[in-house]
């Protein structure tokens, strides 16, 4: 495992299941959407697991299709009609998030976001939460023309920063996040609070470091406090 970065610069978080808790607003829709197609409930367990997975992988859960299927993008589009009515609605940053910006913030480090959500989710739920300091940088899948597991997002990320990766902590609570930051060339942190499915298992995806809790984050980038 590399060092912490000498000379820390920047922080950089994927956004669901890592710094802001969406899960419960996934689940609304994901049983909406189920009942519009005469489902059950499904247990809210296995939607919290997935929703690191994307919109695809929620509609392939809620309707058991396959992405080849022809109606597939139809019920993908019904997904995000859906998510768009509750965005915001019961999504909250984890416990000590607030608290290790403010941090950051005051050591004189930027914070960002790399994520996969596009754009039109991503920034009106961050403008619903107003967190303090604000961000320095958003990047989302529509910035960039390679999502993670690519580093583009993160390179981009440090340039909208001014730090070169080796300056940056990644985090992020899927594989394919850690995958990114190492890509780049980052210090990089599992969440492994996040949204994490049951046969997956964080300690084996070659972070750095991993955070049990969210409310370990801060000791694990900046030390005790």
């Amino acid at each position: 495992m590399s060092d912490l970065p000498n000379q820390l610069k920047a922080v950089i978080f994927d956004l669901d299941g890592t710094l802001i808790d969406t899960a419960e607003e996934f689940v609304v829709v994901v049983q909406a959407l189920r009942a519009e197609h005469g489902r059950g409930p499904l247990d809210e367990a296995i939607i919290r697991a997935s929703v690191s997975n994307g919109a695809r992988a929620l509609v392939t859960l809620a309707l058991d299709i396959a992405e080849s299927a022809a109606e597939f993008d139809s019920k993908r589009r019904r997904l995000l009609d859906l998510y768009s009515e509750v965005l915001g609605t019961a999504s909250a940053p984890y416990p000590g998030i607030e608290a290790l910006i403010a941090a950051l913030s005051a050591q004189g480090i930027a914070w960002g976001i790399a994520t996969n959500k596009p754009r039109a989710y991503a920034a009106p739920l961050l403008e619903k939460l107003d967190l303090s300091p604000p961000m320095s940088s958003l990047v989302c899948s529509d910035d960039v023309r390679d999502r993670k597991p690519h580093p583009e997002s993160l390179y981009l990320s440090c340039r909208h920063l001014g730090c070169s990766p080796h300056e940056a902590i990644y985090v992020g609570d899927h594989l394919r996040d850690i995958e990114a930051g190492r890509g780049a060339g980052m210090y990089t942190i599992a969440a492994a609070y996040g949204y994490i499915e049951s046969h997956d298992d964080p300690s084996r995806w070659g972070a750095n470091a991993l955070a049990s809790h969210s409310t370990a984050l801060h000791s694990l980038i900046l030390g005790p406090h």
